[in-house]
């Protein structure tokens, strides 16, 4: 066989060749939609390779990119990692071609280098059926930024395929990705729970004033996704959600949610309920939960850290030695994601470890009661953190954003939660807030919100919480 390295320069030509007449759209900050040819933008992507060599940037320099999602920052993910002209020379596929941040949700944010091998296997099979599944007939939308986790690899996915991309820029109101999805028929869409919830509820107000007859795919992660609106999607629209499940050190897609031909073939309660789940594995990633006993068994019981490997998965950060002690011995990246595994291979998210509620010895899940409570009617959001208790370690206070017109209380939650969950998990304090904090990609800010309220259950009268504006019940 041919030893031809794997590398970004691959995609790129393979879409100049076949596909130069797909289009990459791009709304402007003035609302308008730029529309260039792929030829257009690896053309210009050339050039600005060349430019940047010319600059002196050598292999090896790291370049930075500040941009919304639009065809520039397409070109800069071709030109960056390939400072060649015109995109010929000679790359050893285990040099770095890229390098992103983690979020900092939990810590201080951390480099994680890909390399081209990385990013082409993965983009390879983030382009199966069971994943993405886009083809040169199709549209891709990401909504997700492409300065975070790698895009989830749908720039170089939907390249590769040749299908049509369509970058919303700056307008990420649930309006105006509507109307970008259904002026550009967009066929595949991706993004995080907080930017679906939104276009749920403009659908829900004006479903009439868009057609979303060409959309094929809604890829939802970087937080759990409530099986209330995978329901409420298909049910009141007709949209099917697939859940995925990654991080930035595992480039990012790591399982999806897709339904086995056994559960798809099962009642409908039941595939939701799996849809709800992180998913499967992709192809080549190995998954396992382990804790202080040593490697669970795939039983679905119990809940201990979720540790990957794979040819796409992080072996180190960039220049952080502090950070050893995320990748084990024998070669496994572990993830800080609380997780238990069922025998057909289906991945469930308990929580994040510092996100799990320590109270009274036993762990409550966060996850678990904000998805309850988001299928309660009348609530947009909910978050839920540990906060120190003076008797329990730590007790479950729950922030929840009603939507416009609902009114609720305290013992309305508890009392929709009830059925579902031990008497000890419900949570002590509910707060009724406007807003709840988030990361710059659309992650609730748990750190920020555990410190705001540090002092809730440790006093009797919190004003510590006023920049919230939360009304107690």
């Amino acid at each position: 066989m041919m030893d031809v390295p794997l590398t970004i320069p691959l995609i790129a030509r393979h879409a100049e060749a076949l596909h130069g007449a797909k289009i990459v759209a791009s709304r402007l900050p003035d609302r308008s939609v730029r529309r260039l040819t792929y030829s257009e933008v690896l053309g210009r992507a050339r050039r600005l390779a060349s430019a940047l060599k010319q600059l002196g940037v050598r292999r090896g320099d790291r370049v930075a990119t500040f941009c919304w999602n639009h065809h520039q920052h397409v070109e800069t993910y071709f030109a960056v990692p390939c400072i060649v002209d015109p995109f010929e020379e000679e790359i050893d596929e285990r040099e770095a071609a890229a390098m992103c941040y983690t979020s900092g949700t939990t810590g201080r944010p951390k480099g994680v280098v890909y390399s081209h091998r990385s990013q082409l296997l993965h983009t390879l099979v983030v382009l199966q059926p069971s994943c993405l599944g886009v083809s040169e007939s199709g549209c891709v939308m990401p909504v997700v930024p492409m300065f975070h986790a790698n895009a989830w690899g749908a720039p170089y996915a939907a390249t590769l395929a040749g299908a049509n991309q369509v970058h919303a820029g700056p307008f990420l109101d649930a309006r105006s990705l509507l109307e970008l999805m259904t002026t550009e028929r967009v066929t595949h869409a991706m993004g995080v729970p907080t930017i679906w919830m939104g276009i749920l509820q403009e659908l829900d107000r004006h479903a009439e004033l868009y057609d979303l007859s060409s959309l094929q795919h809604m890829l939802i992660g970087g937080a759990a996704v409530p099986e209330s609106l995978i329901r409420a999607f298909a049910e009141r629209h007709g949209i099917s959600i697939t859940q995925g499940w990654g991080m930035t050190e595992t480039s990012p897609v790591a399982s999806v949610s897709y339904l086995t031909s056994e559960l798809a073939a099962s009642d409908v309660d039941t595939q939701y309920a799996y849809r709800a789940r992180a998913g499967r594995p992709l192809p080549l990633v190995d998954v396992r939960v382990h804790d202080e006993s040593g490697i669970r068994p795939w039983d679905d019981s119990g809940m201990a850290e979720l540790e990957v490997r794979g040819p796409w998965v992080a072996g180190a950060y960039y220049d952080s030695p502090e950070s050893a002690d995320r990748f084990t011995e024998d070669g496994w990246f572990k993830t800080g994601d609380v997780a238990s595994i069922d025998a057909r291979g289906y991945i469930t998210i308990r929580d994040r470890a510092k996100d799990v509620v320590k109270s009274g010895g036993e762990w409550i899940s966060s996850v678990a009661l904000e998805n309850a409570i988001m299928g309660m009617p009348g609530v947009a959001e909910a978050a839920v953190v540990g906060i120190a208790h003076p008797r329990w370690d730590e007790r479950p206070l729950a922030l929840v954003v009603l939507r416009e017109g609902c009114t609720s209380t305290a013992d309305a939650v508890r009392a929709h939660l009830a059925p579902f969950f031990p008497k000890w998990w419900l949570p002590d304090g509910v707060e009724f807030v406007p807003a709840i904090p988030k990361t710059s990609v659309g992650k609730f800010q748990k750190r920020e919100i555990r410190e705001r309220y540090r002092d809730y259950y440790a006093q009797a009268a919190v004003s510590s919480v006023a920049a919230l504006s939360p009304q107690r019940t």
